[in-house]
């Protein structure tokens, strides 16, 4: 695994919905109605990254979730963060 280009980054987050390029990380802000239905993401996410031994930075507040992908070894973006993001758009 080696960290992606600018060129294959770019082209991949075209296909990832709101996702976007922040400082070698992908990043979204997912808004719910209430902090019950955030938090509930949040577990879902916990478990899909949990398998993958792959952990993002996040952080929540009330309704609001924002969730950055990268992969520290590779210090930016690899294929493993584009496949959680994928993976996180079939949560929401």
């Amino acid at each position: 695994m080696k960290k992606l280009t600018p060129d294959v980054l770019l082209s991949a987050l075209e296909k990832l919905n709101g996702w976007e390029l922040n400082n070698d990380r992908i990043c979204k802000d997912f808004i719910f109605s209430d902090f019950k239905q955030a938090f509930a993401f949040m577990v879902q996410v916990a478990l899909l990254c949990e398998k993958q031994n792959h952990h993002p930075d996040w952080s929540n507040s009330y309704n609001k979730v924002s969730i950055a992908l990268t992969t520290h070894d590779h210090d930016g973006v690899t294929d493993l963060d584009l496949q959680i993001a994928e993976a996180i758009e079939t949560i929401k």
